[in-house]
């Protein structure tokens, strides 16, 4: 029996907890916030999308930095060990669009509500309002944490300690990088911290009034120079600065070190269920209606209304032109544009709007099986602050889970 210092009430800290003390071990649980999982309270719009049914093959597929350090966390408790362990708590879920999984009721506290209410049956010592100053080490060992709450500071001792303290995202739930200064503390290196899960900064002007559009089934496609380096089929929005909504968030996780150092080409394909060809002909129709329409009247069938004046405009087609008098070379460009409505990513958002963290504390310096620190015995990592982010769709969260379980199973 081993006594666990928690740090961090996060998902991967709450799950950490749970699994040491199932494991007959003495559990603290220290969290700065005055409660627990307020992260989690706002994840997925507040519904809590805690994990993803797909296949093995698509949680590892989701990673984008360092899949092959999770093959084994995730292997020993994988996204459906995890929906399995939320059943045995009681929790009703269901799953949605894309294998995403939610509560049945859409409310993330249901999520949290479970968590605590096992940590309480367990006998988990909660310690809320009460910050980690500093975690302590002797002789390449963990030998205990200083803590600051109400009264003061004191030193608490224990045998193991698991950090479980989040990234730089959404600052304002307490997500502050305290871990990462506490990795370097123990001799860890950090890597570059970048916000990930982001919405987008364009150039162009004109993309203000967009503002407010959403678009459904359409394809993006980014690229650096002329390479290709993401693509995806679904939702977008449009917003006063620039670009957001699944697609682009997703995206947002692989462009966002090349945005740093360079712009990035996002192509829009508004229409990517048919061919070029097909689209002409389709709009061939719609001229033929009434063909004296001028040109800026004649896209109500196929566009969003707030999209066309942005259309007419970026064709170069005179808006007034009477249809029938649009030459095959106008509407050819009109094709091309509509299968490629790009716009240039200048930058990414900062913390404070991104979902997650990409960087953190460097996994060759943390034990895959056990996340335990390859530097300093007794210590483990968990969720966030490890070098380790995914898409969207519950994937993030897996790794919180598996990370955490790795961790606090591996503790003696």
């Amino acid at each position: 029996m081993s006594n666990v210092i928690i740090i961090g009430g996060g998902a991967a800290g709450m799950m950490a907890a749970i699994t040491a003390a199932r494991n007959n071990n003495k559990v603290t649980l220290i969290e700065k916030n005055e409660k627990l999982g307020k992260k989690l309270f706002i994840t997925g719009k507040g519904r809590c999308n805690f994990t993803n049914a797909g296949d093995e093959e698509d949680i590892f597929n989701s990673i984008v930095t360092n899949k092959k350090f999770m093959y084994s966390s995730l292997r020993g408790f994988s996204n459906y060990d995890c929906m399995g362990f939320f059943d045995e708590l009681g929790l009703k879920f269901k799953i949605e669009r894309g294998n995403r999984v939610f509560p049945e009721s859409d409310h993330s506290s249901d999520v949290i509500g479970a968590l605590s209410r096992q940590m309480k049956k367990l006998g988990v010592n909660v310690l809320l309002n009460t910050q980690v100053v500093a975690v302590n080490e002797e002789n390449g060992e963990f030998a205990g944490v200083v803590v600051k709450d109400a009264s003061g500071q004191k030193v608490i001792k224990g045998d193991a300690c698991v950090i479980a303290t989040g990234g730089n995202s959404y600052s304002s739930t307490g997500s502050t990088g305290d871990g990462y200064r506490f990795a370097k503390s123990l001799g860890h290196s950090v890597t570059p911290i970048l916000p990930a899960l982001v919405p987008l900064n364009v150039r162009e002007e004109w993309e203000e009034l967009l503002m407010g559009l959403s678009l459904k089934n359409i394809e993006v496609t980014f690229y650096d120079g002329d390479k290709k380096v993401f693509t995806d089929f679904g939702e977008m929005l449009f917003t006063h600065f620039g670009v957001s909504g699944p697609v682009i968030l997703s995206a947002s996780s692989v462009i966002t070190g090349i945005v740093k150092e360079r712009p990035v080409r996002l192509s829009i394909d508004l229409k990517p269920a048919i061919t070029d060809e097909q689209l002409d002909e389709r709009i061939l129709r719609d001229f033929s209606k009434e063909q004296n329409k001028a040109f800026k009247n004649s896209l109500d069938e196929l566009l969003p209304k707030k999209l066309i004046p942005v259309i007419v405009m970026q064709s170069g087609i005179k808006p007034e032109k009477k249809v029938n008098e649009v030459t095959r070379e106008e509407r050819q460009r009109l094709v091309k544009l509509l299968k490629s409505f790009d716009m240039t990513v200048t930058s990414t958002r900062g913390f404070n709007e991104a979902i997650i963290t990409q960087g953190g504390v460097n996994v060759k310096e943390i034990n895959p099986s056990t996340m335990e620190s390859k530097l300093v015995k007794n210590i483990y990592f968990a969720g966030e602050v490890i070098d380790v982010d995914a898409v969207t769709g519950g994937f993030n969260l897996q790794v919180a889970w598996s990370t955490a379980y790795a961790a606090a199973s591996h503790i003696q």
